[in-house]
């Protein structure tokens, strides 16, 4: 027995014992059936607070009549209950994820989980609702539109997932082919320092000093063509440090 206030209300002339599977609070989304009547317990769709669950109760008497109530919401009808749905999901599914950033991409996962998850449980309480009350040709069109709505968050769901793994793996990718460039780089300058670190060594330990005749002829010329030389040789020697590696035959290329 619950120990406050059912969440439905209290003018319903519905069998006890949904009052007393009830409680106080809303639970999982449902379909409970008793001597003719079907009381349906459903979720309002996931809001940005998604502890917070507004729950939507749909009575079908014997009679076929239904009645509505909700505990946050209103919505009088299951038909605007699925179409608010339809419409989250249709808004979801026009973006592109290939145009969204990493950001974008994980605000959409964490936006679709809970969607996901209520969707999900909708279509199977409608679809309990259905095995429940075979007569009831209403819960035939909305259990299919349960379905679809399920189907096409798992799709989004799944689709930003995929985009979002792609990405990461290509900025893991290009990271690694950076890091891998680098260190070529870096090695061939080291190579470079090798070669020429004796050389410098000892032309300063013995004060190498060539007379070339260039001291005293025509200046600045001599210097400024010195310069020259220097720039030309740095950019072969950047060049060279730069020099990307040859793409590695593909698996296809060496079955060839």
């Amino acid at each position: 027995m619950s120990t406050g206030p059912s969440p439905v209300p209290a003018s319903w002339e519905i069998p006890q014992i949904f009052r007393d599977r009830l409680g106080v609070t809303v639970g999982r989304q449902r379909a409970m059936f008793q001597e003719g009547h079907l009381l349906l317990v459903l979720h309002s769709p996931p809001s940005d607070d998604h502890a917070a669950r507004g729950g939507r109760f749909y009575w079908r008497d014997p009679g076929g009549t239904w009645s509505a109530a909700a505990t946050g919401k209103p919505c009088r009808t299951i038909d605007a209950h699925l179409a608010e749905y339809e419409s989250i999901v249709s808004e979801i599914d026009e973006r592109d994820p290939a145009e969204e950033n990493a950001v974008e991409l994980h605000a959409d996962i964490t936006a679709l989980a809970p969607l996901v998850r209520a969707s999900r449980n909708l279509h199977s309480a409608l679809q309990h609702a259905r095995d429940m009350l075979p007569e009831a040709e209403e819960l035939i069109v909305y259990r299919d539109r349960a379905y679809q709505i399920e189907r096409m968050a798992d799709l989004a769901y799944q689709d930003a997932q995929n985009t979002l793994g792609f990405t990461t793996a290509l900025q893991a990718e290009a990271q690694a082919t950076a890091g891998h460039q680098m260190a070529r780089s870096a090695h061939r300058l080291n190579l470079l320092a090798a070669f020429f670190f004796p050389l410098a060594t000892f032309s300063a330990i013995f004060g190498v000093n060539l007379t070339h005749g260039f001291e005293e002829a025509m200046p600045p010329f001599p210097f400024l063509a010195l310069i020259g030389v220097s720039i030309a040789c740095g950019f072969v020697l950047k060049s060279f440090i730069d020099l990307k590696d040859p793409p590695s035959p593909s698996k296809q290329d060496k079955d060839r």
